[in-house]
């Protein structure tokens, strides 16, 4: 009786180990990234630069619910897009500081 459910533990522990191993190699880890890439979308304001997966880069004028509005050049073109299509927030530009010459 023993012997038998020693069989059936090492018959099934390889198949467990290896869910588990993927669930925290691969699943865990893109649930992290997913989230963050959702908050990032979502804590998006007018007044924001961004960066779309089509390479785009604009200022935000108007959001609504899945529906972001931005400004890409200096003649105004405004494009529409959704909010799944932004890639990430562009950093603030940063001024240069010239170092002192010797």
């Amino acid at each position: 009786m023993l012997n038998n459910y020693g069989q059936i533990i090492g018959t099934f522990l390889p198949i467990i180990l290896m869910i588990l191993i993927f669930y925290f190699l691969l699943i865990r880890p893109q649930k992290k990234r997913d989230k963050a890439e959702r908050d990032m979308r979502n804590s998006i304001q007018v007044g924001d630069e961004i960066s779309t997966i089509g390479g785009f880069i604009g200022k935000v004028v108007s959001i609504k619910d899945e529906t972001i509005v931005i400004e890409t050049t200096a003649d105004r073109t405004k494009l529409k897009l959704y909010r799944w299509a932004i890639r990430g927030k562009e950093a603030a530009p940063v001024e240069k500081v010239e170092e002192p010459k010797e």
